[in-house]
């Protein structure tokens, strides 16, 4: 396991279950992360991913089960509770301001020198603090009065990312960072992710594109209709297997076999075309190729 010096984890969930009336979001789900370990959870939309990052930063409070910080259990009764425990979350719509600047995004809420109630803002140390956590990581800024809507979407996700950990954070909770983002962009963002490991904090990036977790991730917990399948470390499942259990190979076995029947009928009419066989034949070599794994 990446973290190595045997203490208790950051965070762990034990057995939570959370119902809306008669609805049950999330049913039984047991997870960890300890220092410097990047913990990917996985799964498709509607799978209670939603549910469980807003179980661990306090927006919801769990029906059954019990978060642990540090080995100590914990009732966190709202985002404020979760920041002051050290878990901030980096929500995929950024709560950012466009127009504002980079330093006033980046100290929204949070303002340094003097009293807000008076009006006083220490803007040069602003700026200077700004401009040097975000050299930290890689992104220069020539100026951090520019509007952050200048920022691309890797770099406008690394100063959200940047001022948590700026402002104390020691679990990292990254909501579909990627999703949005192309190859470059991405890559920005998973560099960042892999150097907050190395600065010893736990991360939990939750995404649905295994191309991009399997890289940085140390740990990966498969979330299905509000269950998991499990949490397997790295050496203990390949990307194709982490895939499958994600996809499921049953319902790409149904798929296929679905495929192949419309294709018959037509073929019964004589209306079977090239495409429809090629898409049943590449998914069945799909299935296959899975359950090899």
């Amino acid at each position: 396991m990446a973290n190595g010096n045997g203490g208790p984890p950051l965070v762990e969930l034990r057995e939570i279950v959370k119902r809306f009336g008669s609805v049950i979001a999330l049913n039984g789900v047991t997870m960890k992360v300890h220092a410097g370990e990047v913990m990917c959870l996985l799964g498709d939309n509607g799978a209670g991913k939603s549910t469980l990052i807003k179980t661990l930063s306090g927006v919801h409070q769990p029906t059954e089960g019990e978060i642990l910080i540090d080995g100590q259990s914990v009732v966190m009764r709202s985002p404020r509770d979760a920041l002051d425990r050290g878990i901030a979350t980096v929500y995929q719509d950024l709560a950012m301001i466009p127009l504002m600047s980079i330093t006033r995004n980046f100290f929204m809420g949070r303002e340094p020198g003097g009293t807000r109630a008076l009006g006083r803002f220490n803007v040069g140390g602003a700026n200077r603090i700004a401009k040097e956590e975000m050299a930290k990581i890689g992104i220069d800024v020539r100026d951090p009065t520019q509007a952050v809507g200048t920022l691309s979407g890797g770099e406008r996700q690394c100063v959200a990312i940047a001022r948590a950990v700026y402002f104390g954070a020691r679990v990292l909770i990254l909501d579909e960072p990627t999703s949005a983002l192309g190859v470059k962009q991405a890559s920005v963002v998973l560099r960042y992710v892999a150097q907050a490991r190395a600065r010893g904090l736990g991360v939990i990036f939750i995404t649905h594109n295994v191309h991009h977790a399997y890289p940085v991730g140390d740990a990966f917990t498969i979330l299905n209709r509000g269950r998991t399948y499990g949490t397997f470390q790295k050496n203990e499942v390949t990307r194709e297997e982490v895939l499958n259990m994600m996809a499921g190979g049953k319902e790409l076995d149904e798929l296929s076999a679905e495929i192949e029947e419309f294709a018959r009928a037509d073929a019964a009419t004589g209306a079977v075309g090239a495409a429809e066989r090629a898409i049943a034949e590449g998914l069945h070599h799909e299935a296959e190729a899975l359950h090899k794994h």
